[in-house]
């Protein structure tokens, strides 16, 4: 058994979700462990992972509409440190969390054929986070 990680760096351009699926599959590929479990965790407190569809842009833009309604911003919270979104971002990676466990069987993460990941950014302004990688397999 071998494993390997490693942290990637993306850019958001603020509120929306970011597909990752691309690089995180140059990653795994590169490492070369063919069967094994790869787990992606996203070191933030106001950004998170999700597993969701890549074909129709729609998907991602009233995920992120509906997210803004659970978790909307306002004066009725007392944490607001970095302005008004700052807890409404808490409350939304609370909700789709910050890590994922994804497969990797023949070479190739085990994906449907719809699905990408993203990382979804809750704040307005555009930010650099990090997602941390550890692949376990042979």
């Amino acid at each position: 058994m071998r494993q390997a990680t490693t942290i990637l760096t993306f850019d958001t351009p603020g509120r929306g979700l970011t597909d990752i699926t691309r690089a995180i599959a140059v990653w795994q590929r590169e490492i070369g462990i063919g069967e094994g479990l790869l787990t992606l965790l996203c070191r933030h407190t106001s950004a998170s992972l999700l597993i969701q569809e890549n074909a129709a842009r729609e998907v991602r833009s009233d995920l992120v509409a509906w997210l803004d309604r659970v978790a909307p911003e306002g004066a009725y919270y007392d944490h607001d440190d970095e302005g008004p979104d700052d807890m409404p971002a808490h409350l939304k990676a609370t909700l789709t969390g910050v890590n994922l466990s994804i497969p990797v069987i023949g070479g190739q993460m085990s994906l449907g054929t719809w699905q990408g990941i993203y990382l979804a950014e809750h704040r307005r302004m555009p930010h650099q986070r990090e997602v941390a990688l550890h692949l376990f397999g042979a």
